[in-house]
C-alpha cells in the first residue's frame, strides 16, 4: 500500500493522519477533500511536495472519486459531517455526505479492487449510564441518538454490505473523542482553550456531568495506520486510550493549566439528546494487532494542545467569531 487516497484530510483528523503516515512510512498520500468550512487547506502546510498530492472535491463526485480511486493502492475514508450541534440544525448535509459519499467511495473501490479503511465513532452504540461499568465492544448494538451519529451508523452498515454481498477488502475503526492540533474550534476542547486565549469564560453545557473517553489524534492516526496494515479484512475495532473524563473536569484543567482559575466558566444551555457518556474497550486492537497509545497521560496531552493553540492563533482565529455567534444565538 505504497500510494494512499485519504478522503477529508484537510480536516482535524484526517490532516493529523497525513502528518503521521509521512512522518512514520515511506507512503505517499493524496488528499481528496471539499473545503468545506471543517477543512482547511492550512492544515496540510509544509507537507513533503514529491509524496503528497491535493484534490479539491467531493466525495460524492463519481468521476472525480473513480480517477483517484483507481491510481491508488487503498483508500482511507475519514471525510464526514461530524458535529452533533451543526446535525440538528441542519440534518441534510449529514445524510449527504456521510451516506451518499460512502456509498461512492464503496463503488469505486469495488469497481477497481482497492484497500478500504472505513473511520467511524464510537457515537453509533448510542451512550451509556454515568455509574454503567460497561464500555462499548466490537459487538455493541447500533444506538444512534443524532443526524450525525445516526447517518456514520448508516454508512457503517454500507461498509459491512459491501464486504459481505461484493467481497470489497474494507476493515471499519470506531473511536473515542480526538483531540489536538487542527481541530475545529466549534468542538469542545479547542472551544475551551481558544476562548482562554481571547479571554471569554469557557462554556459548560449543563451540570458537565457528560463523559468523553478522550484519545489525542495522534494515537488515533497510529491505530489506523495498524489497521490498515495488519487488520483483517471485514473485521471493525474500537479504537480507545482509556482516557474517561467528564466535561466539566476537561475545563477546570484547561483553566488550571492555563493559569486561570479552576471555576472560571459558565453553564449554558444543554444540547438536545446530549449523550451522557462514551467509553471504549480497545482490547481486540491491542491484543490482536498490538497496537497501544503514545499519550498514556491525558493531563500531557493537554499541555501540548494548548501550546498548539496559543502558537497557531491564525489558524484558528478566523473561524472564531462566527463560531461564537452561533452559539450565542442558542443560549450556549
Amino acid at each position: 500500500m505504497s500510494h494512499l487516497l485519504v478522503t477529508g484530510g484537510a480536516g482535524f483528523i484526517g490532516s493529523n493522519f497525513v502528518h503521521h503516515v509521512l512522518a512514520t512510512t515511506d507512503h505517499t498520500v493524496t488528499v481528496l477533500d471539499a473545503l468545506t468550512y471543517a477543512g482547511n487547506r492550512a492544515s496540510l502546510d509544509g507537507l513533503p511536495a514529491d509524496r503528497f498530492t491535493f484534490v479539491k472535491g467531493d466525495i460524492t463526485d463519481v468521476a472525480v472519486v473513480d480517477a483517484l480511486v483507481k491510481d491508488a493502492d487503498a483508500v482511507v475514508h475519514y471525510a464526514a459531517e461530524s458535529h452533533n450541534d451543526n446535525s440538528l440544525d441542519n440534518p441534510f448535509p449529514f445524510v449527504h455526505t456521510n451516506l451518499i459519499g460512502t456509498y461512492t467511495l464503496l463503488e469505486a473501490v469495488r469497481k477497481h479492487g482497492k484497500r478500504y479503511h472505513h473511520i467511524s465513532t464510537d457515537e453509533v452504540y448510542g451512550d451509556l449510564e454515568l455509574d454503567d461499568p460497561a464500555k462499548f465492544t466490537e459487538t455493541t448494538p447500533y444506538n444512534p441518538s443524532s443526524p450525525y451519529s445516526s447517518t456514520k451508523a448508516g454508512s457503517d452498515l454500507l461498509v459491512r454490505a459491501w464486504v459481505r454481498s461484493f467481497g470489497v477488502q474494507a476493515t471499519i475503526s470506531n473511536c473515542s473523542n480526538n483531540y489536538g492540533p487542527y481541530q475545529h474550534v466549534e468542538k469542545f476542547i479547542p472551544r475551551q482553550i481558544t476562548n482562554v486565549i481571547r479571554g471569554i469564560r469557557p462554556k459548560l453545557y449543563g451540570a458537565g456531568e457528560n463523559v468523553r473517553d478522550w484519545i489525542h489524534a495522534d494515537d488515533h492516526s497510529s491505530a489506523v495506520l495498524t489497521i490498515l496494515e495488519k487488520g483483517t479484512i471485514g473485521e471493525t475495532y474500537l479504537i480507545g486510550a482509556d482516557g474517561e473524563k467528564n466535561n466539566k473536569d476537561v475545563v477546570e484543567l484547561i483553566l488550571t493549566l492555563m493559569g486561570q482559575p479552576a471555576d472560571a466558566y459558565d453553564h449554558v444551555t444543554d444540547r438536545p439528546g446530549h449523550d451522557m457518556r462514551y467509553a471504549i474497550d480497545s482490547t481486540r486492537l491491542r491484543t490482536e494487532l498490538g497496537w497501544a497509545p503514545s499519550f498514556q497521560d491525558f493531563e500531557s496531552g493537554m499541555k501540548a494542545t494548548i501550546d498548539w493553540y496559543r502558537a497557531h492563533e491564525a489558524w484558528w482565529a478566523p473561524a472564531k467569531d462566527k463560531t461564537e455567534a452561533f452559539y450565542a444565538s442558542k443560549g450556549q
